[in-house]
C-alpha cells in the first residue's frame, strides 16, 4: 500500500479528534512542518477529561464544605465545653472565696463545693516551732571547750554529743554536722555575725509534739571546775541549778555574764526552807503566862489543807493553848506530827510534811510574831580564775565535806523558742493544732494563721466565687457568639461588586446543608431556656435575661455586665439553682444535650456528616484515579500510536510525491498542462 493509502486507511479509524489539514497541505504540495505528537495527544486528552474536572470541582466544594463544617464543629464543641463546666460539681459555680475580717492575723483557702457561710475564729496564740542556740564562739572553727550534752525530744529520742578536741563536735561546725547526723526531727546550722558564731537547733516540724530540750550532763561531789570559756566569750541566758544539804537553788544567768558574776550570785544565793517550825518572838514564856482573851492563833496545814484555830478566853494560858492542839490532834482535825510546846522561853509550833510543811499565824502580843526559819545558804563557795585557755569556775563545798550537784553548764544552751501548738477556737469549738495552717476545723477550709489576739474575734466568711462564675458565664457568651456567627456566615449569601461594578452573589459552602440549618435553630431554642423552680419555692433567676443576658437581631448575644454582677452578688444561689438545676439537669445540662446531638464523637451529626464528605471524596479519587488508569491510559497509549504514525506518513510525502510526478512525467522545468 502506498504511503497515501495508509494516511487515508489510518485517517479512516482514527478517532474524530484528528486534525488531517497537515495531511492535506502537504498532498497539494504545501510546506509543512509536522505534526507534534505530544501536543496533539494532550489536546485530545484535554477533552477526554472533562468529566474529571467535573469531579476535581466537586473535590474542591467537598473540601470547602469539609473546612467550614469542621470551624463550626470545633466552635459548637467549645461551647459543650463551657456547659459541661457550668454544669460540674468542681466547676466555677462549686468555687469558693473565703474573706477574712483582719487579714493581718488569718486568711484561708476553700476547696471546690465548700459549703458557704460565716465562721468565727479566735486565735490565741500561734504554733511555734523549738529552737535553742549555743553560747557564743569566736568562729565557726574555734575549738569547744569540753563538755557534753543531751537533745531530747518529746518523743522521748536523744543524743548525747560531746564538745572539744578529738570529739565529734570539735567546733561548731564539727559539732552540727554530728546533731544532724543524728536523725532526731530537729536541723542545726552555724550562724555567725561581728560578734562571734552560735549554734542555732531548729526543730524540722512546729507544735509540741516537735518541742525538744538541751541539758547538760550533772555533776555531784565536793569540787567542781568548769572547762575554760575562751578569753573574750560570755555566757548565755540559761539556768544553773545547785543541790546541798540545804535545798535547791536555781540560778539564771544573762546573756553576756562572767564568771565572776555567776560566782558572785552563788556565794549569794540562799535556800527557802520548808516551814516546819514557827517560834514566837517573846521570850520568858510559861505554860502558866496568860494569852490576851480574844486573841486568836491559827495553824494550817499547807499539805492537806485542815487548819486549827484557838481563841483565847479569860484565863486562858499558853500551856490551854498548847493542850488544845494536842486536842485537835487527837481528834484528827490536825496531823499527828503538829504540836505545841515550850522551848527556851519561846512558844514552839512544828509539824506539817517535810516538803511543805505549815503555816502559823497570831495577834496575841504575849507571845509576839510567830517567824519560821530563815533562808539558808547553800553551803559553797564559787571563784572565778583563769588560765592560758580563758575563764573558769570554781565550786566546793564550805566544808569541804558535803556533795552538792549542778547540772553541768560547761557549753551552754538558751532556749530561744518552746515548741508550742496553736491555740484557736473555730465557732467556740477549741483547737490546737501543731501548724499554723489548720484543716478540718471548717469542712474544705485551710486556716493559715498569721498572729494572735486573743479573745479577738475574727469573721471568716466562705461564699461563691462570684469572678469564677462572671468569667465562665463571659467565655460561653463569647463562644456562643462564634458559633452563631459561623452558622449564620453559611446560611446567608455574600454579594460583592468588581471594579466594573458588576455585583456577584456567593452563597455559603453550607447553605443547603441540614446539619447547619437544623443547629442555628437549636442554638436559637437553647437560649430560650426556662427555668422552673420546685412546687412551693421561688427564684429570681429563671432565664438568661435575668443574668443580663440578651440576643441582638442577628442571633449573638450581649452581656450587661451591671446586671450579671448583681445577680452573682445577691442571688449566687438562685444562679447556680438555673445554670445546674436541682440535679445537675438546669439551662447548663439542656443546652449540653442539645449540643451532643452534633458534637458526639460516636454519631453526632457532625461526625455523619463529615464522615459522609469524606467517603464522597474518597468515591471521587477512587473514580478519578480509575478513569485515568483505564479510559486515559488507554486513550493516550492508542492516540500516541496513531499521532506518530501520521507523523512517519507526512515526512516521507514530499519524496513519494517527488518519484510519483517523475513517474507521470512532470517535473519542475516542463510545462506540461
Amino acid at each position: 500500500m502506498s504511503t497515501t493509502s495508509s494516511i487515508t486507511s489510518s485517517s479512516n479509524t482514527a478517532t474524530s479528534t484528528y486534525d488531517l489539514s497537515n495531511i492535506l497541505a502537504a498532498s497539494s504540495g504545501s510546506s509543512t512542518s509536522g505534526i507534534d505528537v505530544t501536543a496533539a495527544v494532550n489536546a485530545a486528552l484535554y477533552a477526554d477529561r472533562a468529566p474529571e474536572r467535573a469531579w476535581q470541582a466537586d473535590q474542591t466544594t467537598l473540601s470547602s464544605q469539609t473546612t467550614a463544617l469542621t470551624s463550626i464543629q470545633t466552635a459548637t464543641e467549645a461551647l459543650a465545653t463551657d456547659m459541661q463546666n457550668l454544669n460540674s460539681l468542681t466547676g466555677p459555680l462549686a468555687a469558693r472565696t473565703a474573706t477574712s475580717s483582719d487579714s493581718s492575723l488569718l486568711s484561708a483557702s476553700v476547696a471546690s463545693g465548700t459549703v458557704a457561710g460565716t465562721h468565727t475564729v479566735v486565735i490565741n496564740g500561734l504554733a511555734e516551732t523549738g529552737a535553742w542556740y549555743s553560747d557564743l564562739e569566736s568562729s565557726p572553727t574555734a575549738t569547744l571547750s569540753t563538755s557534753s550534752f543531751t537533745l531530747t525530744t518529746k518523743s522521748g529520742s536523744s543524743g548525747t554529743f560531746s564538745t572539744g578536741s578529738g570529739t565529734s563536735g570539735d567546733n561548731l561546725n564539727d559539732l552540727a554536722k554530728a546533731i544532724n547526723a543524728a536523725n532526731l526531727g530537729v536541723n542545726a546550722t552555724v550562724i555567725s555575725d561581728s560578734s562571734g558564731s552560735r549554734l542555732a537547733i531548729i526543730s524540722n516540724t512546729s507544735g509540741t509534739a516537735s518541742d525538744f530540750s538541751i541539758t547538760a550532763a550533772n555533776f555531784t561531789g565536793t569540787s567542781w571546775t568548769s572547762p575554760d570559756m575562751p578569753s573574750g566569750s560570755s555566757l548565755g541566758v540559761n539556768t544553773v541549778t545547785l543541790t546541798t544539804a540545804a535545798g535547791t537553788a536555781n540560778i539564771a544567768t544573762t546573756s553576756g555574764e562572767t564568771y565572776a558574776q555567776l560566782a558572785t550570785a552563788i556565794n549569794n544565793a540562799t535556800v527557802p526552807q520548808v516551814p516546819t517550825n514557827y517560834t514566837s518572838t517573846q521570850g520568858s514564856l510559861t505554860a502558866g503566862t496568860l494569852l490576851t482573851p480574844g486573841s486568836v492563833t491559827s495553824i494550817t496545814d499547807n499539805a492537806t489543807g485542815e487548819t486549827f484555830s484557838f481563841t483565847a478566853a479569860s484565863g486562858n494560858t499558853v500551856g490551854d493553848l498548847n493542850n488544845a492542839i494536842a486536842a485537835a490532834v487527837s481528834a484528827g482535825t490536825l496531823p499527828s506530827n503538829i504540836a505545841g510546846s515550850i522551848s527556851n522561853g519561846n512558844e514552839v509550833i512544828s509539824g506539817g510534811t517535810a516538803t511543805q510543811g505549815i503555816a502559823v499565824s497570831t495577834n496575841d502580843s504575849v507571845m509576839g510574831t510567830m517567824n519560821a526559819p530563815a533562808n539558808l545558804p547553800l553551803g559553797l563557795t564559787a571563784t572565778a580564775g583563769s588560765d592560758a585557755n580563758g575563764t573558769n569556775l570554781t565550786i566546793a563545798s564550805s566544808g569541804g565535806t558535803s556533795s552538792f550537784t549542778i547540772n553541768e553548764p560547761a557549753f551552754g544552751f538558751t532556749q530561744a523558742v518552746a515548741g508550742a501548738n496553736a491555740s484557736l477556737t473555730v465557732d467556740g469549738v477549741p483547737i490546737s493544732s501543731a501548724s499554723n495552717q489548720v484543716t478540718g476545723a471548717i469542712s474544705g477550709v485551710t486556716l493559715n494563721l498569721l498572729g494572735s489576739a486573743s479573745g479577738s474575734q475574727i469573721s471568716l466568711t466562705v461564699a461563691s466565687d462570684a469572678s469564677q462564675v462572671s468569667t465562665a458565664i463571659n467565655q460561653f457568651v463569647t463562644d456562643y457568639n462564634s458559633a452563631i456567627h459561623l452558622v449564620n456566615s453559611q446560611l446567608t449569601e455574600t454579594t460583592s461588586t468588581d471594579s466594573s461594578g458588576n455585583t456577584t452573589t456567593t452563597p455559603g459552602v453550607l447553605q443547603t446543608d441540614p446539619t447547619v440549618s437544623s443547629l442555628q435553630s437549636a442554638l436559637e431554642q437553647s437560649i430560650g431556656y426556662v427555668y422552673r423552680p420546685a412546687t412551693g419555692t421561688t427564684s429570681s433567676i429563671t432565664s438568661l435575661a435575668d443574668l443580663g443576658i440578651s440576643m441582638n437581631d442577628d442571633g449573638t448575644l450581649t452581656v450587661d455586665s451591671s446586671t450579671l454582677n448583681n445577680a452573682l452578688t445577691n442571688s449566687a444561689s438562685d444562679v447556680q439553682n438555673f445554670l445546674e438545676g436541682s440535679a445537675l439537669n438546669g439551662f447548663a445540662n439542656s443546652m449540653y444535650n442539645t449540643l451532643n446531638t452534633y458534637t458526639s464523637p460516636a454519631n453526632g451529626a457532625f461526625e455523619v456528616d463529615l464522615s459522609s464528605m469524606s467517603t464522597e471524596n474518597s468515591d471521587l479519587t477512587s473514580q478519578i484515579s480509575d478513569y485515568e488508569s483505564g479510559y486515559i491510559a488507554n486513550q493516550q497509549t492508542q492516540l500516541t500510536a496513531d499521532y506518530s504514525e501520521a507523523e512517519e506518513a507526512l515526512q516521507a510525502l514530499p519524496a513519494e510525491m517527488a518519484q510519483l510526478n517523475s513517474l507521470l512525467g512532470f517535473n519542475s522545468g516542463n510545462n506540461n498542462g
